[in-house]
């Protein structure tokens, strides 16, 4: 890296994002992700963890023969089998990474019950044999903002030497604060022997809420890596949000004078892909991609927005890819035009798919006159690669005020048609008991959420329903005009992605007792 102000972005949406519980991505979108991470300008994506199930290798080893651009990482613990399955993931591609880690704060140096003096030999042994396997390592002391200051810089010296060359600093707990965070990495780089030789990133949990903070300040620092995920997707209270980093030194480039190879106008669609694919919506006062972001409704605020937009705004929406455009498209409009206009939404389709697309397109437009923007995204984001082993054949509810709440349904359950009415406390809990009653299971719902698609009457409700079985959990969208409909069908889709998991985990994932590299 040549530039002292150019900054790596290091995304690990599918590795750090997908730990996210009910985040878990198919085989498929995976690789999409990837894809669109890779032209979106993404230097390094982190694509998995090899080691913690058959499907994830699969996932890195085929993100590591299709991605063009981008460095494709993969993560091991410390460890020859980690690191093995590692490579045997990434290498692959045209520029692999091996990521290794190991905690080395005095809480984490007991999970294997290692000496200080054991744990530096094991860093040693496993950075080295990382390196005779590929020539591009990075290191991670876990939960380094809690290790102690003389034995960090030990440990990352012995990285260095050991043949590493990026020494990630991990704030796994989201613990450190902007100032530390900045004095931190501007220690090590001025203490460590050889730290001039390698790259130094961040990797910043928001448990705190200053994730965003804190990898900024590390950059003050020195550091000149950024590890990141989209709409800060990632455990407990997320990562290091992508869209606010890469547009923070963008917008104040003149008090945070880095560069980034991202280009901004994508980001709206990635955010929005990835916010369908994993379950996870985007809160609407989101920063940078959130619905209201360039939303104004104070009279104030709108008058100066009319007279002059940078009164109230100090990015454009087309800045981050938000399309100006908005009612267009109806019941008469062709095919073409819904791939026209699916193109400018960042969504590009093959023949069969928008022969797929299009045929929902025109149902939704029998139901509502007006098609909007958001429409045709909730549109796109609700379709589902999983097999369908349940599906909703018929759906009849009652209620009403001193009613009895009823649903009368119709399963296809792997072929065979079954029928029930079931009782509740309102037609969506009837409705779920009905579905209980047609294929039971003991998963429990721990998510239900009904968000508005437009404004409107006939506005489309976009359902989120996230259920847990046994520790495995799945996360199921759709979308409708009818909110019941919408809220069974998503229902359904968490209960078929519950199936899949159920029978592919094995016990695979049970091998990996701790994931988290930061």
């Amino acid at each position: 890296m040549t530039d002292k102000n150019r900054v790596v972005i290091f995304d690990t949406t599918l590795r750090d994002g997908e730990q996210s519980p009910g985040a878990t991505m198919s085989h498929a979108e995976k690789l999409e992700i990837a894809g669109l991470l890779d032209e979106m300008g993404v230097d390094i994506i982190e694509a998995g963890f090899p080691i913690a199930s058959e499907g994830d290798f699969e996932a890195v080893k085929a993100i590591s023969e299709q991605t063009k651009n981008a460095v494709i990482c993969g993560l091991a613990r410390a460890n020859f089998k980690d690191i093995d399955r590692c490579w045997e993931a990434v290498k692959h591609a045209a520029k692999p990474r091996i990521h290794t880690f190991i905690g080395t704060s005095e809480l984490h140096r007991a999970i294997p019950n290692l000496t200080m003096d054991e744990m530096a030999e094991k860093i040693h042994e496993t950075v080295s044999h990382a390196r005779n396997l590929c020539d591009n390592v990075q290191w991670s002391p876990m939960d380094a903002t809690r290790t102690e200051w003389d034995y960090l810089c030990r440990v990352v010296e012995i990285a260095i030497k050991a043949g590493a060359t990026t020494i990630n600093i991990p704030d796994t707990v989201g613990y450190t604060a902007p100032n530390e965070s900045a004095d931190l990495i501007r220690r090590l780089i001025a203490n460590v022997p050889g730290a001039d030789e390698v790259v130094f990133a961040t990797h910043c949990h928001n448990d705190l809420g200053m994730a965003t903070a804190n990898s900024l300040a590390a950059v003050e620092g020195g550091a000149r890596q950024i590890e990141c995920t989209i709409n800060g997707l990632g455990e407990r209270a997320g990562n290091t949000a992508l869209e606010e980093v890469v547009m923070a030194m963008k917008v104040r480039h003149d008090i945070i004078p880095f560069t980034t190879g991202i280009d901004s106008t994508k980001l709206m669609n990635i955010s929005r892909r990835v916010a369908a694919v994993s379950g996870f919506a985007v809160q609407f006062n989101k920063a940078i991609v959130g619905k209201n972001a360039f939303a104004h409704e104070s009279g104030i605020h709108q008058d100066g927005m009319l007279k002059n937009a940078e009164t109230f705004e100090i990015m454009r929406p087309e800045d981050v890819g938000l399309s100006e455009t908005n009612l267009v498209m109806g019941k008469h409009s062709g095919r073409a035009a819904l791939r026209s206009k699916l193109s400018e939404l960042g969504f590009e389709l093959g023949d069969n798919q928008l022969k797929d697309v299009f045929v929902r397109f025109k149902a939704l437009a029998d139901q509502k006159k007006e098609i909007y923007d958001e429409d045709l995204i909730a549109l796109m984001q609700v379709g589902s690669d999983v097999e369908d082993r349940i599906k909703l054949a018929a759906l009849q509810v009652s209620c009403g005020m001193d009613l009895e709440k009823s649903a009368e349904m119709t399963l296809v359950i792997d072929g065979e048609s079954q029928t029930t009415r079931q009782t509740g406390d309102g037609p969506v809990d009837a409705a779920f008991n009905a579905v209980k009653t047609l294929f039971a299971h003991s998963a429990r719902l721990q998510l239900y959420q009904v968000s508005a698609v437009t404004e409107g009457t006939d506005a489309q409700a976009t359902v989120s329903v996230r259920l847990e079985e046994d520790g495995k959990i799945a996360t199921g969208q759709s979308a409708d005009v009818d909110t019941v409909v919408a809220s069974v069908r998503a229902y359904i889709d968490a209960l078929n992605r519950l199936l899949v998991r159920r029978e592919k985990s094995g016990g695979d994932l049970a091998e990996v007792s701790y994931k988290d590299a930061g």
